[in-house]
This record gives structure tokens, sequence and C-alpha cells, in this order.
């Protein structure tokens, strides 16, 4: 356990296992604690880092505003203080934004970007309009309906319930969080940064749909898609052997392809 100092804001991280590294990035809900299924399991094959976007967890919240465009602040101040010089950055929802804006400003620290259930904010026109149909869409339906499937909420109430918790330690909700749609890197600034990138989608999301992802995946030359039958938003909380499995596979492709074993 340890902070790190981003600008002023001390941003909570943790390291668990040895290895290649891999930063984990929460989305909304979520902070540390929320990669609970996938700690264990990487860190027998990686040097895992877990870590508290500022307003999330842990981290400083005595803040006038959240904006997310100091996320990738965050993570950069994480590495730094942890001594990495490289890593492989996990994304999921909103935590994808921040993970492909630090591979495009910091090549050289990023080894490839997994973006779960999100496009990391691209900027361009058309994949924006697909993502603000999905969002009309998604916000039709209860919050929970949008994260997860009715299934798992009626045959785990219990997971359900811990799922909602863990929101209840964030002083920043996202209502809260400014600028989540700016700053967001080209598809051209992407190619030139010559990171590997990695669309993690599920079949079943509410939240951003297989077909808006696929659609980046063919704009985006190079890139990598794995679209999860079943699964929904929450993917890494509701079903995580698939995740885990689909993280792994990325994670594999993305070390191998820079020679690190």
């Amino acid at each position: 356990m340890a902070f790190a100092d981003a600008d002023g804001v001390r941003i909570y991280y943790e390291v668990h296992g040895e290895g290649p590294a891999v930063v984990l990035i929460h989305g909304s809900g979520g902070h540390h604690a929320a990669w609970w299924q996938q700690t264990p399991s990487l860190r027998q094959s990686y040097s895992v880092v877990t870590l508290d976007l500022r307003g999330f967890g842990n981290s400083d919240s005595d803040l006038d505003e959240f904006d997310s465009l100091e996320f990738p602040g965050d993570v950069v101040a994480v590495l730094d203080d942890a001594g990495i010089e490289r890593a492989a950055l996990v994304g999921q929802s909103i935590g994808a934004s921040a993970a492909l804006k630090v591979a495009v400003a910091h090549p050289d620290r990023v080894t490839g970007v997994v973006l779960a259930h999100s496009i990391g904010g691209i900027a361009h026109d058309e994949l924006a309009a697909l993502v603000k149909s999905d969002r009309a869409r998604a916000e039709a339906l209860p919050v929970l309906d949008r994260l997860m499937s009715k299934g798992f909420q009626t045959e785990r109430p219990e997971m359900t319930f811990l799922f909602a918790q863990m929101g209840t330690f964030n002083a920043a909700k996202m209502a809260d969080l400014r600028n989540l749609a700016a700053g967001g890197p080209t598809l051209e600034d992407v190619v030139a940064a010559g990171v590997p990138i990695c669309f993690l989608a599920g079949e079943d999301d509410a939240v951003l749909s297989p077909a808006t992802v696929r659609r980046a995946h063919e704009l985006l030359p190079g890139s990598r898609l794995d679209v999860v039958p079943g699964a929904p938003h929450s993917m890494y909380w509701e079903a995580p052997a698939l995740f885990n499995s689909a993280l792994s596979r990325f994670l594999e492709h993305i070390y191998l392809a820079r020679g690190v074993t």
C-alpha cells in the first residue's frame, strides 16, 4: 500500500505479485478493490498494480472538482512512484479513457492497452455518434440493469448488493466527473503512438454495444477485438472467469509482441 503524488494530489495504489507490470484502472463505480476477482489470478504471472483515481477509494477526495482530464496524470504518478518503467494498462469503462490517453502521451511507458467495455474516448465523429446512441438507450434503464444482467441480479443478490456498495466508498460520482468525453486522441494519434490496442467487449453490454466496439476495431489498424458471448458491461464482476481469460490472452499478446516473457 502506498500513495503517489500527482501534482499535490495523493493517489492510492497497491502492487501485488512479480513479473511484467499490469495496471488495472477502475470505472466510475469502482476503486482498487473492485479487481478482487482479477488480482489473485494475474499476480501469479504479473506485477499487478491497482489504484484509486482521484475522488475514488483511498485517494484524495477533498477537491473542488473531479476532472477526468487529470486521471492520466494519476496513472503516470503511480508508475513513477512504484518505479515502473513500462506497463500494460487495463481500463474498465471510464478508466479506459485514462489508459488510452497515457498510451498516446507516453508511448515509451506503455506496452499495450486493453480497453474493456469502452472505445477509450477516441475522437471520431462516427464513433461519437454511435456512443451517443448507445448511451441514450442505456439511460432509459435502471442503473443496475445497465451494468449487469437481470439473471445475475436475481441469482446472486449478495454479489449484486456488494457491487452497489462498492460505489459508496467514492466521493466522486458519475454526475460529478467533468470532461468525460473531452480530450480524447484521434485514430491517427493512437496509430502514431504505436502501442498495441485490444478491445474487450461484452455481447450483452447495455452501455456500449458490441457493434460500436467492433466499428472502433475496424477503424483502428492493427487492433485486436474479443467480444465475449453473454457478457454484460460489468463482466469483470459478473463473469470474472470469462473476463480473466480474455484479459490473459490480450496480455500474452501484448508482452509477446514486445518480446517480454
